[in-house]
């Protein structure tokens, strides 16, 4: 069981602990090839039940030791000063290598914890300057749903906490299990809309029009050599008029999006097929094995076939 802490605190939001309650709470261990899920546990700062969550077990902040996670919900007072026990709690975590993940304008407490300093982050877009404003050593991006910079995650407003909790089940147990969850919720695996993902397929435009006959065309074609060039005629636009274009829909460059779009399919070919890495390398239009090992491991930090491994269904 991958053991979670949700960590309460006084000014904690309903909405998006339920997101964290349902998601991590909820036993959906038959999505998972393992049969893994995860085990909830709720931190408060003297280990007392929460009224929200009097059925689950409760352990106090400074008994925070042993989680693989910590997510933090968000707060609807930004003025209230946090609980320094709270704030130790979280350094000391992270300390560990515990990840931690805040939920809207949970980042505001992670940002008082110092946690932030130096790293890029996201919260709901209506308070983001005023994050930015506090903590100027944040780099704050208000145009993305969710950031997950390795051991600390941030999300956007509301449902974007949604969007961060399916990421965070992609990441440990796959995109199977992830899109099975994403089905049981009746929401889509993957929202449109400015995103900034993790290894994941990148961001995509914000509604139908702009960019995405154009995205869409690419995605259908990542099998040939396609160019920036390409993308930029099949646009009608100059190579510089898409850069900066891709750049404000989708906060990445052409490149960069084509990159990630062929190391998700070869995610996805991975799970979900037998094809060797040879096949796969040519599919997604990578070249040879030997490339798509270099590019996958650089990506995702292990091997196509642990890869495989690791999240392809039994």
């Amino acid at each position: 069981m991958l053991r979670t802490a949700l960590l309460m605190h006084g000014s904690s939001m309903l909405y998006e602990v339920a997101i964290a309650s349902e998601i991590f709470g909820v036993d959906r261990s038959e999505l998972s090839r393992t049969g893994t899920w995860y085990e909830l546990v709720v931190g408060t700062a003297d280990g007392a039940p929460h009224p929200w969550l009097a059925h689950r077990s409760t352990v106090s902040y400074a008994e925070i030791a042993d989680v693989d996670t910590i997510v933090v919900p968000s707060s609807d007072d930004l003025d209230d000063d946090p609980d320094p026990a709270l704030l130790e709690a979280l350094r000391a975590a992270h300390r560990r290598g515990t990840r931690i993940a805040s939920l809207c304008t949970g980042a505001f407490l992670l940002a008082a914890a110092g946690l932030l300093d130096d790293r890029t982050a996201t919260t709901h877009w209506m308070h983001a300057e005023e994050l930015r404003q506090r903590y100027p050593r944040i780099d704050v991006r208000p145009g993305v749903l969710y950031i997950d910079d390795g051991d600390l995650l941030t999300s956007a407003g509301k449902t974007a906490a949604l969007d961060l909790c399916v990421h965070l089940v992609r990441r440990d147990l796959g995109a199977a299990a992830a899109t099975g969850l994403a089905r049981q919720l009746v929401v889509p695996a993957h929202r449109r809309g400015g995103q900034a993902q993790f290894i994941t397929p990148p961001a995509e435009p914000r509604g139908s029009e702009g960019l995405t006959p154009t995205l869409d065309w690419a995605r259908a074609r990542l099998d040939k050599p396609l160019t920036v060039r390409d993308l930029a005629e099949h646009a009608n636009l100059s190579t510089r008029q898409l850069a900066r274009r891709m750049h404000a829909e989708c906060q990445t460059g052409p490149l960069d999006w084509l990159h990630h779009q062929r190391i998700a399919r070869a995610q996805e070919l991975l799970e979900r097929t037998d094809a060797s890495v040879d096949q796969i390398a040519a599919s997604c239009g990578i070249g040879t094995a030997a490339t798509l090992r270099r590019h996958f491991h650089r990506a995702l930090g292990i091997a196509p076939t642990v890869y495989r491994a690791t999240f392809r269904p039994a």
